[in-house]
């Protein structure tokens, strides 16, 4: 049996840490001492029914979006399928910005009546976040799998309330071969969204040293189903990992120039290429189309 929602205090009561079931999230909340209290307790009681609601309407979120928004009774359900729809040209479920769109959900719960000085929901990676005017805050890019310690600075007038990482290293299954994409955009849902799409977009089909398996092997009840995902990916040349950044990189800019996020960082062997004005705090880093060595 499913232990229910747990709340506790991590650092000393400085940091709260929610669970239930797959949903884990770390909150922190800057303020007046009275307001960041009250906006702690309305996490707390919005996330008691956050997991039963989208377990009630799972079957339909594991279902493919399309450009015709259906209609979902809880408000997470909604922001997933809310994100997911300008995407659905490509094959795309409302499951691809479920850690986003539950870390935005628990943001409004923060901030509803509250006035807080900044604010963020991080959902195993995925992030929601508040600044308010003159406010800034320093993210970390974690998981890439080349011990790299990147920061990315985000600023109150950036209008990015929202950041998130995909790729076949991380939690969740991918159908492309980054090591990690991370993409900001105006909130947690879409930067997850986009993120899943321009990670599966990094990619060299065919290609042997690249080890596939279908989903449902892997989890049976997987919202993707029999397409394959990536287990394992070999020694690529440089020529090759250009191209793979590429293929990512297009779909990011496509997505930017849409006005679907704000930045990208696509990282693939090592090499990093990043789409859009992101503040990132790496050595070697290059703009643009460049892809450079990290």
């Amino acid at each position: 049996m499913m232990d229910g929602p747990q709340a506790h205090w991590l650092q000393g009561g400085k940091r709260l840490h929610l669970n239930h079931g797959p949903i884990d999230l770390i909150v922190e909340v800057f303020g007046e001492a009275l307001e960041c209290r009250k906006a702690y307790e309305q996490a707390v009681a919005r996330f008691q029914t956050i997991l039963a609601e989208l377990v009630d309407e799972l079957p339909e979120l594991r279902r493919p979006a399309s450009l015709r928004p259906r209609l979902f009774s809880g408000s997470t359900a909604r922001r997933m399928e809310a994100a997911v729809v300008p995407l659905a040209e490509e094959f795309i479920t409302p499951m691809a910005a479920v850690a986003g769109s539950v870390a935005d959900e628990i943001l409004g719960a923060l901030l509803a009546g509250r006035k807080l000085d900044r604010a963020y929901v991080n959902n195993g990676g995925d992030s929601a976040i508040h600044l308010s005017a003159g406010q800034s805050m320093t993210l970390a890019i974690a998981g890439i799998g080349h011990g790299l310690a990147d920061r990315i600075v985000i600023h109150a007038e950036d209008g990015v309330h929202g950041v998130a990482t995909s790729g076949w290293r991380g939690r969740s299954f991918s159908l492309g071969i980054a090591d990690a994409v991370t993409v900001l955009a105006k909130t947690g849902a879409e930067a997850d969204a986009a993120a899943t799409l321009i990670a599966n977009a990094v990619d060299l089909p065919g290609h042997p040293a690249i080890r596939r398996v279908p989903a449902r092997e892997l989890a049976p009840d997987s919202d993707l189903g029999d397409r394959l995902v990536t287990q394992g990916v070999g020694r690529l040349s440089p020529a090759e990992i250009a191209t793979a950044l590429d293929s990512g990189l297009a779909v990011a800019e496509d997505f930017r120039r849409r006005g679907l996020i704000a930045a990208s960082a696509l990282f693939l062997a090592g090499h990093i290429s990043v789409d859009g004005s992101m503040a990132l705090a790496a050595p070697n880093k290059r703009q643009g189309k460049e892809v450079a060595h990290a």
